[in-house]
């Protein structure tokens, strides 16, 4: 296959979740979102490392995976904390967190 087709997935992806996080107030919603992007950005990085013929976007791609594995738990532990406190599940009320 024709590294173009990743690169056009990878765009598709990454529009998604730019769409997704602008429109929903959902935080989990938004959190899933700029997951999303993230995988789109790791994809176009496994397309490009094939297109060179070396393994350095991969490698990338692995740091950026541990990246998003700590932006979730820390997101999921916000979320957590308004569910607790029973803030509004909307994005604008976040501030109420603030100390």
């Amino acid at each position: 296959m024709n590294v173009v087709w990743f690169l056009c997935l990878s765009a598709v992806l990454f529009c998604i979740g730019g769409a997704g996080v602008l429109i929903r107030r959902n935080p989990l919603v938004v959190l899933l979102c700029l997951e999303l992007m993230l995988n789109a950005g790791n994809l176009a990085l496994v397309a490009f490392s094939r297109m060179h013929g070396n393994g350095d976007g991969q490698i990338f791609a692995l740091v950026v995976m541990v990246v998003a594995a700590c932006e979730v738990v820390v997101g999921l532990g916000v979320i957590v904390g308004m569910y607790r406190n029973r803030i509004a599940e909307d994005v604008d009320a976040m501030s109420e967190l603030r100390g």
